[in-house]
């Protein structure tokens, strides 16, 4: 197992450096100049220049990288020019507050999505499939922010059920202390059980939002994998010894065929990774999507350059845990790099 985690680790390495590269030749080629847009509209092109001058923009592009190169060897991301403050002190901050609406949508659209696969395949052509597949393409079909708005507009403004989509809490309450970040998990351990609830109230929009946008291939795939587990030989001798429906359901077929659905998983989380970036913009959610969208109205280059790297690495260690879910589901499994 550790073996296994050292080799994709490593493998992960150029990857990352791809990932470096391309962001940093993407920023620079972006329209608008930065020494511009902070010298002021009223600026003249001598302080225009000296601004240049002072961002280092100046200098040769393969000197800009290097230098860029050395600084993220130190663990240094850059000083954000909209903010004044460390990249990676933004980063840090705000990272939890993207992966709790994340973690709590994939949870939702599991919860959601692989019972509704089951029952799709094992009920095939009745009204849980055609239910599972018309949901399943209105997930689809739907956009991120078109979901959002209308959330908002019905639960909130019609119907007065949820609370203003405006942040992570109501302005009336304090955050929780800080221990991981992710406000739930903080308010339950800090035991302030009125700010786990109006934290949770605020995640409902955006989290459902989310779920509903990754619970579609989720779905897809686990009806897919049922419906072929089902016809194996394996899963017709269970049956024929004797083993209960339960049984051969959730021991036999369910366990096979999770091993496509934890592929998806993997796949989806990508998605999310995009789709938070729209969900926070429309749920004013101080996360790492919005920070880098402003940034990049800003053409502000350290901090989109901190957010791509940092969404690379949340994807290469998310697909190293689905290297590791393959061995714990089937043993036999055996990634090759």
């Amino acid at each position: 197992m550790i073996r296994l985690i050292l080799k994709r680790l490593v493998a992960a390495l150029p990857n990352l450096l791809g990932v470096v590269v391309i962001t940093f030749l993407l920023t620079r080629a972006l329209p608008g100049d930065p020494a511009a847009y902070f010298a002021g509209g009223a600026a003249t092109q001598e302080a225009i220049e000296e601004v240049r001058k002072q961002l280092g923009l100046d200098r040769p592009l393969i000197e800009q990288f290097w230098r860029y190169l050395a600084e993220l060897a130190r663990g240094d991301l850059g000083l954000s020019l909209t903010t004044g403050q460390p990249v990676l002190q933004e980063l840090t901050s705000r990272l939890p507050a993207t992966l709790e609406i994340m973690l709590a949508a994939l949870f939702v659209a599991c919860a959601a999505a692989i019972p509704m696969g089951v029952m799709a395949a094992v009920r095939q052509g009745s009204w849980v499939d055609q239910l599972c597949r018309l949901i399943t393409t209105a997930g689809v079909s739907l956009p991120v922010f078109f979901t959002g708005l209308l959330l908002a507009y019905v639960f909130y403004f019609l119907l007065g059920w949820a609370p203003s989509p405006l942040g992570r809490l109501d302005p009336i309450w304090s955050p929780p202390p800080t221990l991981t970040g992710l406000y739930l998990i903080d308010a339950a351990l800090a035991r302030e059980p009125s700010v786990l609830w109006a934290a949770a109230k605020q995640l409902v929009l955006p989290v459902f939002t989310m779920a509903i946008f990754v619970m579609a291939p989720i779905a897809r795939m686990t009806r897919a994998s049922m419906l072929s587990v089902l016809s194996s030989d394996f899963v017709r001798t269970a049956r024929a010894s004797g083993l209960s429906s339960g049984t051969v359901l959730i021991t036999y077929a369910l366990r096979n065929a999770l091993l496509p659905v934890v592929t998806t998983l993997g796949m989806v989380f990508g998605f999310m990774l995009g789709g938070s970036v729209i969900v926070e913009k429309v749920f004013s959610w101080p996360g790492v999507g919005s920070y880098a969208i402003d940034a990049l109205t800003a053409s502000d280059y350290a901090p989109v350059q901190g957010f791509v790297l940092t969404m690379g690495t949340l994807f290469v260690l998310v697909n190293l845990l689905i290297d590791v879910l393959y061995l714990l589901i089937d043993p036999r499994v055996r990634v090759e790099s």
